[in-house]
């Protein structure tokens, strides 16, 4: 006999009590223990909303109306208390910082059990389980304010561990994560998996790590509704297209698969991992000749744009620990420079002291013949726009318009021009609906496509953005990463925080490694990643360049590291 359901929907509605429709929009379906479910979905269509109704934070602590059933083990969502339900489902978070509570890694991870009068032996043997887990053991005595954004969030995920919960509920569980640290949060959910005793339910981006362990895909459109569930490799190789169209992310060698079909490439069935991209190529006797990389080739040398030298800074102050040491660093003008390293490696203090946007740090820095660090706020809007990791750290506004014009009237920009460029990006990033909300009220994409706004539209000649595509779904990232080049191209200075080596792949011109706070080298884009820096600085190879570094039968692709690489429609096939 078939176990009964530990999570069911039916006809389930949320709207939020600003919003004018409901996301998600009548969704049912049904989650049994040993399954592992995908859920995807464009950004704004209430991915995040569904996993937060699981445990009855909506509608019990989320200011949100609930329409149609979820019960959770059998009990009513509706009828009983969230500490209850939580027993059942254990949340991690797509910000970590919302669910941080303690002052030290250990209690954290033994709060939940805790609160659950476990005994003390049975406590601290599950937290150090899962703080081995996650790779954070030997930090156990840290205060979690000292993380790193990734160390938060493989912290937030050993919390839910020592709970037990028969269903783990995960929003983004990677995405401030280095690759590294994407392999040990997906052994943890890869071990729990093969458990087949806990349901989980994922929201990720980052399939390529994720696809291995998923049993059944659910997709929700734009509106909210669920548009496809069914088995992981039939929906994500037989409706390919269709998740394209629908504007959700798809594996980075599905995507490659999909773009040498088109241009004839007898690829059949569809990869969905590196190996089985290069299996699949491999294969063919006869592969057209790669596209040119034309990053690869040297251009002019431009003025420099940032100067950078000696820069130490140290988190928290003069006492703190330092997380950048004696950085030296040129950015020409009109560089697309991404800056990349694993978790706790200095990359986002670097950019923030490059920004101004930390106290003075020791040493130098010189923007356009700026120091950031000592211009105003109104200086610093006009010569370098910056986006933080975390976008609800940079809102001050009560709306989302205001958000958008402040800058501008910072600049002394006077109120027609500066209506007409905040509904300009009001419409360029699809806010228009949400003039007037709270940005705080946003969906995890839409509050990044804000943030993203806001640095750019008042046209700095700079942009440093620390992980751009968090949160955002696969055309909304594509829109914003076409946007970040074509400003690029007409002479925006571009600089980059980012995990998504595949991102710095195709976008980057120029990439600088950093390992425990010193900046290991620079170089152009395709030297980077075909040398020895990548492994030097504790990183792996994007996926598409580990599927064509390793073909046996087709050396002359081995330097294949960018989608734009691949052979385009209408070429030669074999």
């Amino acid at each position: 006999m078939t176990a009964a359901p530990l999570l069911e929907l039916d006809a389930v509605r949320i709207r939020h009590r600003d919003a004018g429709r409901a996301t998600p929009d009548g969704v049912s379906l049904d989650i049994r223990a040993g399954e592992v479910v995908l859920l995807l979905g464009p950004s704004g269509c209430g991915k995040s909303s569904l996993a937060l109704a699981l445990d009855g934070l909506v509608p019990h602590a989320i200011a949100a109306d609930l329409e149609g059933t979820v019960r959770v083990d059998g009990r009513d969502s509706r009828r009983h208390p969230v500490a209850e339900l939580s027993e059942t489902v254990a949340m991690v978070f797509q910000d970590p910082d919302a669910q941080v509570v303690t002052g030290t890694l250990l209690d954290e991870v033994a709060f939940g059990p805790e609160n659950r009068l476990a005994p003390v032996g049975e406590v601290l043997g599950r937290a150090e389980r899962a703080l081995k887990l996650v790779g954070l053991w030997d930090r156990r005595d840290d205060n979690p304010d000292v993380l790193s954004g990734g160390g938060r969030q493989r912290l937030a995920i050993a919390a839910a561990l020592p709970l037990a919960a028969p269903v783990l509920v995960l929003d983004e569980p990677t995405a401030n994560l280095d690759p590294a640290g994407i392999d040990e949060v997906y052994a943890v959910l890869r071990e729990l998996a093969n458990e087949r005793e806990h349901a989980i339910v994922l929201i990720e981006h980052n399939l390529d790590s994720a696809v291995d362990i998923v049993d059944r895909v659910v997709v929700l459109d734009a509106t909210g509704r669920l548009v496809i569930d069914g088995p992981a490799r039939q929906v994500l190789q037989e409706r390919a297209a269709e998740l394209l169209e629908l504007g959700v992310w798809l594996p980075v060698s599905t995507l490659a698969g999909l773009r040498l079909r088109e241009a004839g490439v007898a690829i059949d069935p569809l990869p969905l991992t590196p190996a089985e991209l290069a299996e699949a190529l491999d294969s063919i006797d006869e592969l057209p000749t790669p596209v040119g990389d034309p990053a690869a080739e040297p251009s002019a040398a431009s003025a420099a744009a940032i100067t950078v030298r000696d820069l130490s800074v140290q988190r928290g102050g003069r006492r703190g620990p330092v997380v950048v040491d004696g950085v030296d660093l040129d950015v020409a003008s009109g560089d697309f420079l991404a800056i990349i390293g694993t978790n706790g490696a200095g990359k986002t203090s670097l950019l923030q002291a490059i920004a101004g946007v930390i106290p003075a740090p020791r040493g130098s820095v010189d923007v356009l013949g700026m120091d950031p660090s000592r211009a105003d706020a109104r200086e610093r809007a006009r010569r370098i726009g910056f986006v933080f990791q975390n976008p609800e750290h940079q809102f001050v506004a009560d709306t989302v318009a205001g958000e958008l014009e402040l800058s501008l009237r910072l600049q002394g920009i006077d109120e027609p021009e500066r209506r007409g460029e905040v509904d300009r990006m009001l419409r360029r990033f699809g806010l228009e609906q949400h003039r007037d909300r709270h940005p705080f009220l946003l969906s995890g994409g839409e509050k990044r496509r804000l943030s993203v706004g806001t640095a750019l539209v008042a046209g700095a000649p700079v942009l440093a953005l620390d992980e751009p595509t968090f949160g955002q779904d696969r055309a909304r990232a594509s829109e914003l990463l076409a946007m970040l080049r074509d400003l690029n191209e007409e002479g925006t200075t571009v600089l980059v925080v980012t995990h998504d080596l595949q991102l710095v792949a195709d976008y980057a011109d120029r990439v600088a490694v950093m390992q425990e706070g010193r900046l290991l080298g620079v170089g152009p884009t395709a030297e980077v990643l075909g040398g020895p820096l990548i492994e030097a600085g504790g990183l792996r190879h994007p996926p598409l360049a580990r599927a064509t570094r390793s073909l046996a039968r087709h050396p002359e692709w081995h330097a294949v590291a960018r989608m734009s690489q691949l052979p385009s429609p209408g070429g030669a096939a074999a």
